[in-house]
C-alpha cells in the first residue's frame, strides 16, 4: 500500500475543499490515486456537502462566554449558531464548536463572522480554521451549520442568561450583579426591543401606527354601516397616538412591569438596587428565519413518480 504523505493530503484538499481526515481516508481507501481518492469525495461528501448548502438552519443554539479583564471588567460575548433540526442542536460535536465559536470572539474581537470564522481552530481532526470545522462536521453529521451572528462586549460588567439554548441574554451594567442577573432574565421571558422608547426603531413605531390608523378607519367603517357617527378625526388621531405610545410602553425594557414584581417597572426596580443597564442583546434561535415545512405525503408520492419514470 502507497504511503499517504501530509502533501497528498494538503493537495487533494485543495482540490476538493473537503475535511483533511476525509481526504486521508479517501486516500488510504484509493491506495494513494489521487483521481480515485476525488472519485471517493465526491461519492461520500460531495452530494452530502452541497445539498447540505442551500438546507434551512432554522435551528440551533445561543451560547455565551466571558472573560475577566485587568481592570476588574468584563469582556463578553454572545453567539448564534445554527443546523437543520433539534436533533443535530444536542450533538457533543456541534455544541463543542458552538461554544469554541464564543470563546474566539470574546478572544480575538473578529469584526464580523466571516473574520470569526477564518480565526485559528481545529476539532475532531477538523481545521486549521473554524470554516474548516463548520466544513468537517457538515460531512461528519450530514446536516448544514452556519455561524448566524454574535455580540461581543468589553470594558463593562456583564450578566447573561441561557434558557436551555434557545433564548440567550446579554446585559451590560454598573452596580448590583443580581439586579442584572434578574435583568437579564426579565429579557428572555418579556423581549423588549429596546432599552427604552427612545431608541425603539422607526421602522418599528411606524409599523405600529399604520395598523394603529388602519383599525381605526376599519371602525369608522363599521360604525357607517350601523347607522353612527363615525368619531372626528382629531379623536381618531388621539386614538392612533394613544396605541402607539401603549406600544412603546409594552416593548420598551425600562418601561416593563418588572417580571418579579409587576407593581414596579424595570426602571424602578434598578433605581430602587442602585444600577444602571447600559445596554442588552437578546437571541432567539431561529428567530426570523423562514422554516421550511415539509410535505411528507407529497415527498413521498413524488419519490415513487420518479421511480415509475427510471
Amino acid at each position: 500500500m502507497a504511503a499517504i504523505t501530509a502533501s497528498m493530503v494538503g493537495e487533494l484538499r485543495a482540490k476538493t475543499d473537503a475535511p483533511m481526515m476525509e481526504c486521508k481516508k479517501a486516500l488510504t481507501e484509493a491506495e494513494g490515486n489521487m483521481e480515485r481518492a476525488e472519485e471517493l469525495l465526491r461519492i461520500k461528501l460531495g452530494s452530502k456537502a452541497g445539498k447540505a448548502a442551500s438546507r434551512i438552519t432554522a435551528e440551533g443554539v445561543i451560547v455565551s462566554a466571558t472573560v475577566v479583564l485587568g481592570s476588574g471588567s468584563q469582556a463578553g460575548a454572545v453567539v448564534e449558531v445554527n443546523c437543520e433540526t433539534d436533533f443535530t442542536s444536542k450533538n457533543d460535536m456541534f455544541l463543542a464548536m458552538a461554544n469554541a465559536c464564543a470563546r474566539l470572539v470574546v478572544e480575538h474581537n473578529p469584526a464580523d463572522v466571516a473574520a470569526l470564522s477564518a480565526l485559528a481552530y481545529t476539532q475532531d481532526g477538523y481545521g486549521p480554521t473554524l470554516e474548516g470545522v463548520r466544513k468537517g462536521l457538515i460531512g461528519t453529521i450530514g446536516e448544514n451549520m452556519s455561524i448566524r451572528r454574535f455580540k461581543r462586549y468589553e470594558g463593562v460588567k456583564l450578566a447573561s442568561y441561557l434558557h436551555g439554548t434557545r433564548i440567550g441574554v446579554m446585559v451590560a451594567f454598573d452596580g448590583d450583579e443580581v439586579a442584572a442577573k434578574d435583568v437579564a432574565m426579565h429579557v428572555a421571558a418579556m423581549k423588549p426591543v429596546a432599552l427604552s422608547q427612545a431608541e425603539v426603531p422607526a421602522k418599528l413605531i411606524d409599523t405600529e401606527r399604520k395598523i394603529a390608523a388602519e383599525k381605526a378607519a376599519e371602525d369608522a367603517e363599521k360604525a357607517k354601516a350601523d347607522g353612527k357617527t363615525p368619531q372626528s378625526a382629531e379623536i381618531v388621531a388621539k386614538r392612533v397616538e394613544g396605541s402607539v405610545q401603549k406600544y412603546l410602553k409594552e416593548v420598551s425594557l425600562f418601561n416593563q412591569a418588572f417580571v418579579k414584581n409587576d407593581k414596579q417597572t424595570v426602571e424602578q426596580m434598578l433605581k430602587e438596587r442602585a444600577t444602571t443597564v447600559h445596554g442588552f442583546t437578546l437571541f432567539v434561535v431561529g428567530e426570523g428565519i423562514e422554516k421550511k415545512v415539509d410535505d411528507f405525503a407529497a415527498e413521498v408520492a413524488a419519490q415513487v413518480a420518479a421511480a415509475k419514470g427510471a
